[in-house]
């Protein structure tokens, strides 16, 4: 499925520069995102060589274990949490929560201080 006309509706939406997630870039990413876990968090930093600067984590709690992410080309979201697609081309500096029924944007400029 082609999400570029969702994501620049999210864009527009919450005021957000579109910029966009290439397929063949990488995302960071829990594997708990797989277990039917909610919210759906992720937060966007900085582009980075290879990846997209997205973290994407289920559940309340975020880890500081080195461990939590692992890398994932932004191709194989679908079969993760196709939930996420749309919001991949917010900005750096932008965050998203979701649940079934609950949607929450906005942006966070600490995401820029790295």
């Amino acid at each position: 499925m082609d999400y570029k006309k969702e994501r620049k509706i999210i864009c527009e939406k919450y005021g957000s520069p579109l910029i966009d997630s290439p397929e063949d870039l990488k995302v960071g990413i829990s594997r708990n995102v797989r277990d039917g876990i909610w919210p759906i968090n992720g937060l966007r930093h900085p582009l980075e060589g290879d990846t997209t600067g997205w973290y994407i984590w289920a559940g309340e709690e975020f880890s500081t274990d080195p461990d939590f992410f692992v890398p994932l080309h932004v191709k194989h979201l679908n079969e993760w949490c196709p939930v996420v697609l749309k919001y991949l081309s917010l900005a750096p500096g932008w965050r998203f929560l979701v649940t079934n029924d609950y949607e929450d944007v906005w942006q966070d400029d600490s995401l820029l201080d790295i």
